[in-house]
């Protein structure tokens, strides 16, 4: 009974302490990177939520907006608007590249308009 306490002991220490590292790892990693999630859609120009930013009306559905400056990254916090992000201006090019109505994404190319639908 005594080596199954010690054993069952020694698992949880190792747990918590691999959960402690865990913790101060991600703390560093996102304090250099994104910036914190707030609700609403929001562009930037460079990765990771850096450079640029425009602010997306989430509440305009299907109005085909041009930016000024092409996105690179994107952040949606939404229950019910996602963004579809082309890269051509007017909406046009190759297929979109949808959000969801949560993300946190850099994107795969620059964004030179978008669409904001239901999700």
């Amino acid at each position: 009974m005594a080596t199954l306490r010690t054993t069952l002991r020694g698992t949880l220490t190792a747990a918590a302490a691999a959960a402690a590292l865990a913790t101060v790892g991600t703390g560093a990693a996102h304090a250099a990177g994104w910036p914190p999630l707030h609700d609403g859609g929001y562009l930037y120009s460079g990765t990771t939520g850096t450079g640029t930013v425009t602010a997306v009306d989430l509440s305009d559905l299907g109005t085909c907006h041009t930016l000024a400056t092409p996105a690179r990254s994107v952040q949606v916090v939404s229950g019910s608007a996602s963004v579809l992000l082309y890269p051509g201006a007017g909406c046009t090019g190759a297929q979109p590249w949808a959000t969801g109505s949560l993300a946190q994404s850099d994107l795969p190319a620059a964004a030179r308009s978008y669409r904001v639908v239901p999700a």
